[in-house]
């Protein structure tokens, strides 16, 4: 069949009057958007970075408080200790050992006993004439004698009675009459004193000073109106001051040694104490305090010293002084170690490594279109 339409007309022929032309929509190229997708995909892993690292410290820190840990985590630190505490004396308490030199008298309670024989053990008041009632060879006179004359004396009788081939007896002071001398703070012990005995033999048979003891120590002694002071100087043992005489009935204060405070940008803060026997310096404390944390200003530490009344800042560069550039300085006490922290750092070590590389991929990309 004719037409006189022109096919051609049809398909490509130009639009009728009055009819609009349909405007092409633009089209996205693939290059942008794929520039497009890796940067929010770079966006979205600097800020999921950031916040697991925030959380991760949240989370330590909230560990660290509660003292909690979560299972399976290893770490090479020994588990904290509860401070120690000696127990406050109290009546008919064990004494320590008073020494071979203490007379005993009417009334002291006394604990004897066998070495390596368990079975003999006994606990007596001596008697009004001096005497103790012992298990298998009866009553002994005890008035009078040392501590090692009465030992050997009850061991001579365990002896030639037949029980004991060659018997080692102890005899432990629990309470005297004759007198004692209290040793209060940071050591608490009560020694039996019949007779003068210097201070260090009364400090070293409490145990000796521990490492957080003042050793300046306080004696009270009873009729005298202010306390005596002494200076047992770094080393108990040399001390000349050690051998002043100490009374029964005399009072011993041992007071807690002085302390560094750290602040700052270290791994621990707090207070450190000094021990007087060693002088602490400053790289010292550092590694006491867990090291110093990556955000620290290593050329700003800055020590606060008082002197008198007034309070001096000196600022040391701890990073000279670890190269051996600079003298190490000893601490003084009271002295406060403060460790500035450097902004950038902080941010840089919040973010942690996967954050840095989001980071830095993000920007490289930004400059890329």
């Amino acid at each position: 069949m004719n037409s006189n339409f022109p096919i051609g007309d049809l398909v490509c022929g130009p639009p009728p009057k009055g009819a609009v032309a349909a405007t092409p929509e633009p089209r996205t190229s693939a290059p942008s958007l794929r520039k497009s997708v890796v940067a929010w995909l770079l966006f979205a892993s600097c800020c999921v970075g950031a916040a697991g690292r925030a959380f991760g410290q949240a989370g330590s820190q909230s560990g660290a408080q509660t003292g909690t840990q979560s299972p399976g985590a290893m770490t090479n630190e020994a588990p904290a200790q509860p401070a120690a505490s000696s127990p406050m004396p109290i009546a008919n308490q064990a004494m320590l050992y008073p020494g071979e030199d203490f007379t005993l008298s009417a009334g002291d309670l006394v604990a004897v006993a066998v070495f390596m024989q368990g079975d003999y053990a006994a606990t007596v008041r001596l008697k009004l004439d001096g005497t103790a009632e012992l298990p298998l060879i009866g009553s002994v006179p005890l008035q009078g004698l040392t501590v090692q004359a009465a030992q050997n004396l009850i061991a001579d009788r365990l002896r030639t009675g037949g029980f004991f081939n060659q018997p080692e007896v102890t005899i432990r002071v629990i309470d005297t009459v004759n007198g004692s001398v209290m040793v209060t703070g940071e050591m608490r012990a009560q020694i039996p004193l019949a007779n003068e005995r210097s201070l260090r033999d009364v400090l070293l048979t409490a145990g000796g000073l521990p490492a957080n003891a003042n050793h300046t120590v306080k004696i009270v002694r009873p009729g005298v109106a202010e306390p005596i002071v002494v200076d047992l100087g770094p080393d108990l043992a040399a001390s000349s001051a050690a051998n002043f005489p100490v009374h029964p009935h005399d009072i011993i204060q041992v007071t807690r040694a002085s302390v560094v405070y750290v602040l700052g940008a270290f791994s621990h803060q707090g207070a450190v104490p000094l021990d007087q026997a060693t002088p602490l310096t400053l790289l010292q404390l550092a590694a006491l305090s867990g090291g110093i944390n990556y955000e620290g200003k290593y050329d700003d530490l800055r020590l606060i010293r008082t002197v008198g009344t007034e309070r001096k800042v000196i600022d040391v560069d701890i990073k000279k002084i670890r190269d051996g550039k600079a003298a190490d300085p000893i601490l003084q006490a009271n002295d406060i170690v403060f460790l500035p922290t450097d902004d950038m750092k902080a941010v840089l070590k919040n973010l942690g490594v996967g954050g840095v590389i989001g980071l830095v991929s993000l920007l490289y990309v930004v400059r890329s279109f």
